[in-house]
């Protein structure tokens, strides 16, 4: 069974900072891009940062320069340093896995995409 679980959601004030982490059972995962995406209430949800097997990162325009995506292979986790935040950071974050396609062979057997359930973060005074 593949699962990905998040913690360490909370709540801070503004300019604080907060570390998600994305556990995965798994080592397959080695083998697929790692994301974070964020739903607010009455929000589509959006992607927030992601990595690349090989560490090449990508971040939306908001949180560049104050958060940082990462991963750990050999723990099979991924983390997301949240610094600065603001109010309008204010979501669920959620983790997600999608299959690189140079590793479809070694990975067909599994998902191609996974999701977990989310950690609440909540930026207030």
């Amino acid at each position: 069974q593949v699962q990905l679980v998040e913690s360490g959601g909370g709540l801070v004030q503004p300019g604080g900072s907060l570390r998600l982490s994305c556990a995965a059972s798994g080592s397959i995962f080695s083998m697929y891009t790692m994301g974070w995406y964020r739903q607010a209430p009455g929000e589509q949800r959006e992607l927030v940062a992601s990595i690349t097997s090989d560490a090449k990162t990508n971040y939306t325009d908001s949180v560049k320069g104050r958060f940082t995506i990462s991963r750990d292979s050999a723990k099979n986790t991924m983390y997301l340093q949240m610094n600065s935040l603001k109010p309008e950071d204010t979501a669920v974050y959620l983790c997600n896995a999608d299959r690189e396609p140079k590793y479809y062979w070694q990975t067909f057997n599994y998902p191609s995409r996974a999701w977990g359930r989310g950690t609440q973060v909540t930026v207030s005074s």
